[in-house]
């Protein structure tokens, strides 16, 4: 089979032609929220247990409670594990609300 560059057969066109499409031209600002949604969680998920670890660890059990080193590290870990869990159960909240609300607009339609 020959193959000419920028003509296609008719077999190849009605191959395109028959392909399902994806549309998503209503959920252009469902799928925006949804982004920005997941970034937010992202980034509080980086940055929160990393600096809870290191600001409770040298200002709160080192410095305020005058804790040693190995122990704070040791509880530091635990405030930044439960951390972790906060945001994970926060994303997991939210994404539920706005996928039923989600849900209960496309019934409504």
């Amino acid at each position: 089979r020959k193959c000419v560059t920028g003509k296609m057969d008719r077999k190849d066109r009605a191959v395109l032609n028959a392909a399902p499409v994806a549309d998503f031209r209503g959920n252009d600002g469902s799928l925006l929220a949804v982004l920005k949604t997941l970034l937010f969680f992202t980034f509080l998920m980086i940055t929160l247990p990393i600096g809870l670890y290191f600001g409770t660890k040298s200002y709160v059990f080192e410095a305020t409670l005058g804790m040693s080193n190995r122990d704070s590290y040791f509880y530091a870990a635990i405030v930044a594990v439960v951390a972790v869990h906060i945001v994970l159960a926060l994303f997991v909240y939210v994404a539920w609300n706005e996928g039923s609300r989600q849900w209960r607009d496309g019934k409504q339609d």
